[in-house]
């Protein structure tokens, strides 16, 4: 009875998943065009450079052996960056301090709860993962991942790259990026995870029958790409052969954890 009852919240949690709509949080919609303050991120590219390794197409990220220093360097670049005032900022610094933001905390999410094979597991009895949890305070309001993520980045930037720089510690996900973002180096850094990404397995496959299998990332956000045909339309950019395949496409994603022991 016990296995049955994991077994139905299993399918019910997965069967349920839906991706939140990018709506604007008002408050977080500010900036300061004249500010020439730069955010140091160099604690973050350290913990980057530390534990993350590259193994064919996916970057694994080694949360089983993490030392105690790294994990100190770690929460100080969140309390760090917790104490700023992003609005305070221009716009390119913005940007790039909520994607470092967003990803530095999904990896403290799964250091703090290791061992678990899915981030999936994480988060309330009947949640699909900890994206709705409360999991930083920025100017004393709490934010999830969500509120960054849909409230924050999507509707403000209004980028759909952005869906290929932040990271959902899965091996489906667009590969956590080995360099922290900069104001400078956002562009390139969104234009090199956008191409890696569509040319990856875990992006786009072509079977040998003509049929179409695409991340669900581009189900769940079809929107930010104008659709099931601008999706179409728009990965046609980067692989030509999309535009004589007349098959509805299929969509796959692998929750796995993307990390390296």
């Amino acid at each position: 009875m016990y296995r049955l009852t994991l077994l139905l919240l299993s399918l019910f949690s997965f069967s349920s998943f839906s991706a939140p709509k990018s709506e604007l949080w008002p408050y977080w919609n500010a900036s300061n065009e004249n500010s020439t303050q730069v955010i140091d991120h160099s604690a973050w590219q350290n913990i980057l450079d530390h534990n993350l390794v590259t193994e064919g197409e996916n970057h694994l990220f080694r949360y089983a052996t993490i030392n105690d220093e790294d994990k100190q360097i770690l929460n100080q670049y969140l309390q760090s960056l917790a104490k700023l005032d992003p609005r305070r900022l221009n716009r390119q610094e913005q940007f790039a301090y909520w994607i470092n933001l967003y990803n530095a905390l999904t990896v403290k999410l799964i250091i703090d709860n290791y061992p678990i094979e899915s981030i999936t597991k994480l988060g309330g009895l009947f949640s699909f993962g900890p994206w709705n949890e409360k999991v930083i305070s920025i100017n004393t309001v709490s934010l999830t991942l969500n509120d960054i993520e849909h409230r924050i980045l999507r509707p403000i930037w209004k980028d759909r790259r952005i869906h290929y720089a932040v990271n959902c510690a899965s091996l489906g996900c667009p590969n956590l990026s080995s360099q922290a973002f900069t104001a400078k180096n956002t562009e390139a850094l969104l234009t090199q995870s956008e191409h890696e990404f569509i040319n990856s397995k875990k992006g786009v496959i072509i079977s040998s029958n003509d049929q179409l299998t695409l991340s669900s990332i581009y189900d769940w956000y079809a929107t930010d790409f104008g659709g099931e045909k601008g999706v179409l339309n728009y990965l046609s950019h980067f692989k030509p052969e999309i535009k004589q395949i007349n098959k509805k496409p299929s969509y796959d994603y692998n929750w796995a954890l993307n990390e390296n022991r």
